[in-house]
């Protein structure tokens, strides 16, 4: 019997709770309600009146009041989930629209950068002194604002074609409510649907555009590429005409030396000949040898005259001396 008393409060707790549980929410619901109607203006003094007095009479609501109630905040709730759902679809769009701003954003600076590390960090460097030159700088930062400027007028544009095209359909909207031919549900499904496709469409032509761009970013890399290998055969070429131009005046002088030694040649060969003809004319003139030997005697019989000339000298002094001695005997 204790079990089954223990088992029957069990049941009437959980009923109770349960009782407790749907009166916080019909109290939740006429709260949100009673809030609800606070927002509203308000009645006359007389309406008021009346109301507080049939409050002060009867505090319980009947079925159909609690089903009106309840009609009214589903139906509250349902424009509220609308308005909501709409927003987030706006707030999504524009969330899509700045992520593709972004995405196209990036990729134009970029192609900026290269085009910056094209032009100037490698393109505008001098070869002999690896500075950069100021003038292409100035010329490539021209060239970007040129550019820059061209595309503000092109949105300057669109934008005044965007407006114009906003106020002809705002136009035709208040034409279409003063005629009282208001888009349809049905109609504004089927425009949402032609918006999506036509979405899908430019992100399609988006990919492509991006796909080009690469594309295009690989070409202009491999172009780069023959550009400095093309920079480096212009170079070597100059280099080989200024060698070429080198050995040309080389050869040239050469030539002219050539010439000089060839003149000088013929002038040895016609000394030669004159000198080969005086030898052939003085054939029958004593030889060299025999005129040194000549030479030779005559030096000797010089010495032998000056040996017997001093030997007549010492004669004639020995003479001398004998003379006296005899003269002084007589």
């Amino acid at each position: 019997m204790v079990g089954f008393g223990q088992s029957g409060k069990e049941e009437e707790l959980e009923q109770l709770l349960r009782a407790n549980k749907k009166l916080q929410q019909e109290n939740d619901l006429f709260q949100a309600h009673l809030s609800r109607l606070q927002e509203l203006p308000l009645e006359d003094d007389s309406h008021a009146k009346s109301r507080k007095r049939k409050v002060r009479e009867r505090l319980t609501l009947n079925i159909d009041e609690c089903l009106d109630i309840a009609s009214s905040e589903f139906e509250t709730l349902q424009k509220e989930v609308e308005r909501t759902r709409q927003n987030s679809e706006k707030l999504v769009d524009t969330l899509k629209a700045v992520l593709e701003e972004t995405d196209i954003r990036i990729a134009d600076l970029k192609k900026d950068a290269y085009e910056f590390k094209r032009d100037i960090v490698v393109g505008a460097e001098n070869f002999r002194t690896g500075k950069t030159m100021a003038e292409k700088v100035v010329r490539y930062m021209e060239e970007k604002l040129k550019q820059k400027d061209s595309a503000i007028e092109k949105l300057r544009l669109k934008n005044i074609t965007l407006k114009g095209l906003i106020q002809k359909v705002d136009a035709q909207l208040k034409q279409k409510e003063e005629m009282g031919d208001v888009l349809h549900y049905i109609d504004f499904h089927q425009l949402q649907i032609e918006n999506k496709q036509y979405v899908a469409k430019i992100e399609e032509r988006n990919q492509e555009l991006l796909q080009l761009k690469m594309t295009t970013g690989s070409t202009v890399q491999a172009l780069n590429t023959l550009k400095k290998k093309l920079s480096q055969l212009i170079s070597e070429s100059e280099w080989l005409q200024k060698e070429i131009s080198n050995r040309k005046e080389l050869l040239e002088k050469i030539r002219i030396d050539i010439n000089k030694v060839g003149a000088e040649i013929v002038k040895e060969e016609a000394a030669g000949r004159k000198l080969s003809k005086a030898a052939d004319k003085g054939a029958n003139m004593p030889h060299v040898l025999d005129y040194v030997g000549q030479k030779a005697e005559m030096y000797e019989l010089k010495s032998a005259v000056k040996d017997w000339n001093r030997k007549v000298e010492i004669a004639a002094i020995s003479a001398k001396a004998g003379r006296k001695p005899a003269m002084s005997s007589t």
